[in-house]
């Protein structure tokens, strides 16, 4: 009688732990004999709303697994302005934009968004905090400003003959 509580109270750490934003918009079944599911989840980035960025991870109902794959795909899918650029996170290691458990033993997927200044460039990085099979799994999307109100063309140098 006592694994009723202690399972009620992994279910619920689950539910709770199971993360913010992103909303589902696809669920794919890896098969009949498997509670694994590809879901895919969209984010709109919430400093720069241009941006929707589309997440595929394996995830596994009331299972103790730890899936620790996923992919990301971003785009422009609105305007990006130099207001929206100026407000976010310039440094080396960026901000996280993104952040959701994947199970119950504290492994969670992390989206971070860093600046490329030099190329222009919104690069989203999906990592996952915990290291499976000797390495940390990660997938990267970048989103070029160029075309964008928040473009900033390279000075011109002259070269002197």
């Amino acid at each position: 009688m006592k694994k009723a509580p202690l399972i009620a109270t992994l279910i619920a750490a689950t539910t709770l732990l199971s993360g913010c934003g992103g909303d589902e918009v696809g669920d794919v079944s890896l098969g009949a004999f498997t509670t694994k599911d590809i879901k895919l989840n969209s984010l709109v980035d919430p400093d720069v709303p241009g941006v929707t960025c589309h997440i595929a991870s394996i995830e596994a109902n009331l299972s103790l697994a730890d899936p620790s794959d996923s992919s990301i795909s971003c785009r422009q899918t609105g305007e990006i302005t130099p207001e929206m650029i100026a407000q976010i996170d310039k440094s080396k290691s960026g901000e996280v934009v993104f952040k959701k458990s994947k199970s119950i033993f504290f492994k969670s997927m992390k989206i971070r968004r860093i600046f490329d200044a030099e190329h222009q460039t919104l690069m989203y990085l999906s990592y996952s905090t915990k290291e499976t099979s000797g390495s940390f799994k990660h997938s990267l999307s970048t989103v070029p400003l160029w075309g964008t109100k928040a473009y900033i063309a390279p000075a011109v140098t002259e070269h002197s003959n």
